[in-house]
Order: C-alpha cells, then sequence, then structure tokens
C-alpha cells in the first residue's frame, strides 16, 4: 500500500504542469517527501572527484570574429579575461543590437580555475542600459499562486537580449521572492538579491544594506548570502560555516554552476560552467568584472542562459552560452516550472522573424539525481 502511494505520488511529480528535466522533478520529488537529507549526501559523494587538470579542447568555444577584452564599446567596457599560458586571449562575441545598431551584450569563455584547467567558463555581460530586465514565476517556483504564463510573452520575443535561469528552489533557501506588488515570500534581510527596479534595470545586492522595499522596487528574487562583495570573493566560501551557501560540504562539489553579478558600471555579469565549486565560481565572476555577485541554480540541467541575435539569414535565433551543457536555447519559451529571467531591448525594435516553438522544450538529461 506504501509502495502504491508514493508510486503514485511520484507520477503526479512528474506529469504536475510546466518543464522540467527528470532530474529536477525526481530530485524534488525526494526533497518533498523528507529525503533531502539523502540526497545531500548522495550529491557530496558525487561531485567530490576534483575535475583534471589537462588542458581542454577550447576549439567548439572559437568564434571567427572577436573584440578584445579591454575594449571600450559604444555600450560595454568588456573586461579582459584570464588566460592559460600559451593559450590565446579570451574574445568577446558580440550579441543583440539595439535599432542604432549597437550591441547590448557580449558572450566569452574563459579557464577560471588555474588548478584545474580542464574547467570552462561561459560568460555574458549585458548593458545597463537600453534594456530591460523581468522575472517571471515558473509554474512550481515560486508557489504561492504567483502570476503569468511561466514563459516569455511572444509579445517579448522579437526584443529578446536574453534569457536565464534563476536561483534555488524557494523551499531550499530562507530567502523570498517579490514581484509587482506582492511579496510570494517573505523578503529576508542580509541576503543576496537580484532586484529589478521600475526602469528595469537589474543588479545583485545585499537585501537590507544595500537596498530596501520601496517604490522603485519591481521585483526581488533572493538565493543564499553574497559570494562576491566590494570586487572580491566573500571570506569563507571554501567553509560554509554557518550554512549560508546552501548545505553542508555544498561549496565544496564539483558541479555545474551559474551566478549574476554586477559590475562597477552596473552592467550584469552572467556566468555558468562545469565541473566548478563554489569558490572557483566566485573568482570567475570577479574575473570578469563583478563588484557584487550571488550564485544562481546548480547542478545538470539547471543552469541556462540564452542570447539572442539575428542568425546570418537574418532570424532572431538563441544561441547557448555553454552548448556542452546547455542544450536547448528555447527553453523559457514554454511554460517552465522553474522562475527565470529575461532582458528586453527597451527600444521598440523592427517586427523580425524568430524561431519560436509552442511545444515543451525537451532536454537531454543523464540518469542521474542532480538538483539544487
Amino acid at each position: 500500500m506504501t509502495l502504491a502511494l508514493m508510486s503514485m505520488s511520484y507520477g503526479r511529480a512528474l506529469l504536475s504542469p510546466g518543464y522540467a528535466t527528470w532530474t529536477d522533478k525526481t530530485s524534488t520529488w525526494i526533497r518533498d517527501n523528507g529525503g533531502g537529507h539523502l540526497l545531500d549526501a548522495y550529491e557530496n559523494w558525487r561531485y567530490a572527484k576534483p575535475p583534471s587538470d589537462s588542458q581542454p579542447d577550447l576549439h567548439q568555444y572559437v568564434v571567427p570574429v572577436g573584440i578584445a577584452g579591454g575594449s571600450d564599446t559604444t555600450a560595454i567596457h568588456l573586461p579582459v579575461l584570464p588566460s592559460e599560458p600559451g593559450q590565446s586571449a579570451p574574445v568577446w562575441t558580440p550579441g543583440r543590437a539595439d535599432v542604432h545598431g549597437v550591441a547590448r551584450s557580449y558572450t566569452s569563455v574563459f579557464q577560471p580555475d588555474p588548478e584545474h584547467r580542464s574547467v570552462v567558463a561561459g560568460v555574458a555581460i549585458v548593458a545597463y542600459a537600453a534594456v530591460s530586465a523581468h522575472l517571471v514565476p515558473g509554474t512550481s517556483q515560486p508557489g504561492g499562486d504567483a502570476p503569468g504564463d511561466a514563459h516569455v510573452p511572444a509579445t517579448d520575443i522579437p526584443s529578446l537580449v536574453a534569457v536565464f535561469n534563476s536561483g534555488f528552489k524557494m523551499n531550499d533557501i530562507d530567502g523570498g521572492f517579490y514581484l509587482d506588488g506582492t511579496e510570494y515570500r517573505p523578503l529576508r534581510d542580509g541576503q543576496a538579491s537580484a532586484v529589478v527596479d521600475s526602469a528595469g534595470h537589474l543588479r545583485v545586492e545585499q537585501w537590507g544594506r544595500d537596498d530596501a522595499m520601496g517604490p522603485s522596487i519591481s521585483a526581488v528574487r533572493q538565493n543564499l548570502a553574497l559570494i562576491v562583495d566590494h570586487g572580491a570573493a566573500v571570506e569563507g566560501l571554501d567553509v560554509n560555516s554557518d550554512n549560508r551557501w546552501g548545505s553542508a560540504q555544498n561549496q565544496l562539489q564539483y558541479t555545474q554552476r551559474s551566478a549574476l553579478g554586477t559590475t562597477a558600471s552596473g552592467d550584469l555579469i552572467y556566468i555558468a560552467g562545469g565541473a566548478m565549486n563554489l569558490s572557483t565560481l566566485a573568482r570567475a565572476l570577479v574575473d570578469a568584472g563583478a563588484v557584487t555577485g550571488m550564485e544562481l541554480d546548480i547542478h545538470s540541467g539547471m543552469t541556462m542562459y540564452s542570447s539572442w541575435a539575428p542568425d546570418m539569414s537574418g532570424v532572431l535565433a538563441p544561441t547557448t552560452l555553454m552548448p556542452d551543457i546547455q542544450q536547448d536555447p528555447n527553453r523559457y519559451l514554454a511554460p517552465d516550472r522553474r522562475d527565470f529571467f529575461y532582458i528586453t531591448l527597451s527600444e521598440p525594435t523592427p517586427q523580425q522573424s524568430s524561431v519560436f516553438s509552442p511545444a515543451v522544450p525537451s532536454m537531454t538529461t543523464a540518469a542521474k539525481f542532480d538538483g539544487s
């Protein structure tokens, strides 16, 4: 009888509305049914092995035309990313341009871990000006009957600059979720917060110190504590003595991770990569120019950044930041279980055909238990 009830419960979890990877559905069900400590132990074991120090094949990331780090474009100062001895310096690939032809986003890749050279991180930078950020609730996150259709509105697709994942499931953190006048989960002072103001600017702050609720705040998504502050990695990331950065040992796992940061000029930095522990993630943010930074989601299928720009034929289409770990650039165009962010151009753009599939996207996932 117990087995039958558990099977029914798991079946409902798999079939509940909104897209999610199989591993996300399974890990969520395990945690919701009292197995969180077992899942934590499994993940600590699974991701304990450090990555190799072998030099990876970077040709899959090479772009035919790139802009050197240190360049001051019309919209963004492009940071100089670190490079390994004997390797060419990373270059930046321009993304979506506005109606004036000015690129508002750039992407690149680099090796953020000198002790484990096999680790490759993708980095995106999005201009502070002439773009607007939007926080979208998923079908299950944050919960509390948050409004919306859990996908990018069709009317905003022609203006898309980027779409990317949010943070941990709300039941796994102390932080909150606020959107358009409603606090769906209580906001907590001291928590790392992705804050969208009424002008559409998205910045990373420590709630209660750098900002507080007021009429200029449109959305707040909290996730753990800052990992970068005042332009440096926060001390204690490798210890996590008070579980500020998730469950015990979480910070040591070499797994897929993502992060969001803000530069001194207010531009956004997004980082994603595989086989990174928390200290490496913070170092990558600092290397990319972030003065404040927060971890977003982690593990297979949980990180996703799509950069939108016209392809060679002029059709607006998305490209994943890390093609080896982010398999579906169209994710978030159909209802998704997780909340997420998307960025649009602020100025109206001419109507442009775009790639859009109304079907729920599919992602390739290995049969393993991953999930934050």
